[in-house]
């Protein structure tokens, strides 16, 4: 859920993780992102079934054991574990047995993967078409920059980066740009917003 957060402040202060807030979580702070940049920032996005949990009190971790279902980022081999904080205080991760994710996570110099609130974790069905649809078009502009606009007036500096307005309180900022769109390379070096296969019409 993307937290709402004025335009004024946005400057100024770390966000609290644009996803799955939970009650509470006051002491783990991230920037905000869109689900694009964390996808060209991380080493690994899959689709996987979280099938277990064990914790690991020693090393103040929580493992999850998953079936991976589908690679869409990272290396040609399948993950059965990802790696989080035991508390949300230390932005760790709460998953649920027997759900689908779609996950973007890093790798530790050991190998294994870890999450924390700052990454994507999303349940697969709750993603639409067009957020699905718009995962290769991620992969495909990391080149793109995505430039975030707190405040009027902003604009570009570059013709590779997007403007991404969905925290300004107006009536542009609907959260479109997060949920439906991805900022995609173009012809002549350009990137612009594309709109993901069947998400809902978006004005500008």
């Amino acid at each position: 859920m993307v937290q709402q957060v004025t335009s004024f402040l946005l400057p100024f202060v770390l966000l609290l993780c644009l996803w799955q807030l939970q009650e509470g979580v006051q002491a783990c702070n991230c920037l905000a992102r869109h689900p694009q940049q964390v996808f060209c920032q991380n080493d690994v996005v899959i689709r996987a079934k979280v099938v277990g949990r064990k914790d690991d009190p020693r090393h103040g971790l929580i493992q999850y054991n998953i079936k991976q279902t589908k690679m869409f980022k990272g290396p040609k081999k399948d993950f059965n574990a990802i790696y989080t904080a035991s508390n949300a205080a230390a932005c760790g991760v709460k998953l649920t047995k027997g759900t689908t994710y779609l996950l973007m996570a890093k790798r530790d110099s050991d190998g294994l993967l870890r999450i924390t609130l700052c990454d994507f974790f999303q349940q697969w069905k709750a993603l639409s078409d067009g957020q699905t649809s718009l995962l290769r078009h991620y992969e495909m502009s990391c080149d793109c920059t995505i430039k975030l606009c707190p405040s009027l007036p902003c604009g570009i500096s570059s013709p590779t980066e997007c403007l991404w307005t969905d925290f300004l309180p107006i009536k542009l900022a609907s959260g479109e740009q997060t949920k439906n769109f991805a900022c995609v390379k173009k012809g002549y070096g350009h990137c612009a917003w594309f709109r993901g296969a069947g998400s809902p019409t978006y004005s500008k």
